[in-house]
């Protein structure tokens, strides 16, 4: 775990040690990507420890290549490390090496990094949901939860409560399959009560101190709620995965019931900062200042 860190902005006076570094050539590879606000805040991080960062954004159905394809392309052009998002993040746990155990227990991967001895695969979408929690509802426990969605970044958040001591777990995916799977991981993983469940959640959403949507319903392009229309729940805590938009149906419809809610927006910025960090060997000792930058907003 790091300690805190410091609030001031960096010195606009960057030591020559650390302009003259190489660029970072960074990316993320995803589906539905276009409006992602990923390369601003890495390159924001750069400018914070004075180095240079570009981010591209890459489309495999675009270019006609396969997720492995991509992944070779960008270690062959120079690439220091990528992002993966939907629908990617499974295949990258399954394709790389992982640098952290925990990718290797839940199976699903958001980083990328390459290395000299090729690339190592890492999960800061487990690492962010983590730290925007603490930030948010500091040790209070998350209690018993119901997490809808079980793909990448439902696995990284499963695995995020498990280390947050969560009561329970109960998960819905559309996919049975998965929610087994995961359940069975998570419990091999720390000693909390992961519960599969089908459609009949829906018949009563009553009992859940924390309701999560990690669907990708709610995004862009994906617009909708996992929750049934007029359905009613009353969980005192709640998590919205989506942060493009940053209002979603799904956070809407949580906060009408009274519950405080977390969006995806915090986990965005968390974990990019710990990718960042992963990507680059140095440690953003300012991250006050990069959100007052990318949100245009003075610092607090």
């Amino acid at each position: 775990q790091r300690g805190p860190r410091p609030h001031s902005p960096p010195s606009m006076d960057v030591p020559m040690t650390q302009s003259s570094q190489k660029s970072l050539r960074l990316g993320l590879i995803g589906g539905n990507i276009k409006e992602t606000r990923s390369p601003v805040l890495h390159t924001t991080c750069g400018l914070s420890i004075g180095r240079n960062a570009t981010y591209d954004l890459i489309i495999p159905a675009e270019r006609g290549l396969s997720f492995a394809e991509t992944l070779a392309y960008c270690a062959a052009n120079g690439f220091d490390g990528v992002n993966v998002t939907y629908p990617y993040k499974e295949e990258a746990a399954r394709l790389v090496a992982a640098g952290d155990p925990v990718v290797k227990a839940m199976g699903a991967s958001n980083t990328v990094k390459f290395t000299a001895d090729g690339p190592r695969a890492y999960n800061t979408d487990h690492s962010g949901f983590v730290a925007a929690y603490h930030k948010t509802y500091g040790n209070v426990l998350p209690g018993r939860v119901l997490l809808l969605g079980t793909g990448g970044v439902g696995r990284a958040v499963a695995f995020g409560l498990a280390d947050l001591h969560a009561e329970e777990i109960v998960m819905f995916d559309m996919d049975p399959s998965k929610t087994g799977s995961l359940a069975q991981a998570v419990e091999a993983y720390k000693p909390v009560r992961a519960t599969p469940i089908g459609q009949e959640v829906f018949d009563d959403l009553s009992g859940f101190d924390g309701i999560i949507n990690c669907t990708p319903l709610g995004m862009v392009g994906r617009e909708g709620s996992p929750l049934p229309a007029g359905s009613v729940v009353a969980p005192r805590w709640g998590f919205e995965a989506v942060y493009t938009p940053l209002r979603t149906e799904f956070l809407e419809h949580l906060e009408a019931s009274g519950a405080k809610v977390l969006n995806g927006y915090e986990l965005y910025f968390h974990q990019g900062i710990d990718a960042f960090e992963i990507f680059s060997d140095a440690t953003i000792e300012a991250p006050a200042w990069v959100r007052s930058i990318i949100t245009h907003s003075p610092e607090k």
